[in-house]
């Protein structure tokens, strides 16, 4: 009997883990899932709704502006983005997750590249009107999340938002404890996407409509 999609999605994160590589993973699940023989956990055929929420209640008009989307995978969330009509990149590390974008929106107004997060082009410094982070920090090990934290944080433009959506988890429960993907952020950790000039200025926790006993973290920050 072949192996349950969920269970090899676990599995192929967990390999790559043990060989101490954080990140290739990912190619290797989008390339199991566009294979039939894995699922991409968070790949809902949709936006997600906490972003869809907050859309209809900020109406970003995104026009003459510049959005990135970092850990854009298939592409749900960034074509919601580009509708508002931001100019909009959208990247993912796994070449996979790229192609499968361009392959699900061929008619797409964003750009879909493959970039890292831990070492991004010079020139994105800075670069963005709305910078939007959904459950990419939380999909690396705890020890890498600070470097992507910062990494997220400079990618907002002067007066841009940056928006993050993730799994929650109590700053009292010790990292060590956690099995991840995911590590859901802390509160702690949702407090140091700030710097002095990027200002925390919305924070929700909410269940998940899937689970009520998973909280997701929607934080909105102003840089000035």
């Amino acid at each position: 009997m072949s192996e349950d999609p969920d269970v090899a999605s676990r599995r192929i994160a967990r390999e790559s883990l043990d060989r101490d590589d954080a990140t290739g993973w990912f190619e290797h699940l989008y390339a199991a899932a566009a294979e039939g023989s894995a699922v991409v956990p968070w790949d809902r055929g949709t936006a997600h709704q906490q972003l869809i929420d907050w859309v209809d209640e900020s109406q970003p008009d995104g026009a003459g502006k510049t959005a990135v989307v970092v850990g854009a995978g298939t592409g749900w969330d960034a074509e919601l983005i580009a509708d508002r009509g931001y100019d909009t990149t959208a990247f993912d590390i796994s070449p996979t997750a790229i192609e499968t974008a361009h392959r699900n929106h061929p008619d797409s107004k964003a750009h879909y590249i493959v970039a890292d997060l831990l070492s991004p082009p010079a020139d994105w410094h800075r670069a963005f009107d709305l910078v939007l982070e959904i459950y990419t920090v939380q999909a690396l090990p705890i020890r890498l999340q600070p470097a992507a934290i910062k990494q997220v944080t400079e990618l907002v433009a002067p007066g841009g938002t940056l928006l993050v959506i993730a799994a929650a988890r109590p700053d009292t429960q010790p990292d060590e404890e956690v099995q991840g993907p995911p590590w859901p952020l802390t509160r702690a950790a949702i407090q140091s996407f700030t710097a002095p000039d990027l200002h925390l200025i919305q924070l929700d926790q909410a269940p998940s409509p899937s689970d009520p006993t998973i909280l997701r973290w929607r934080a909105e920050y102003l840089r000035d």
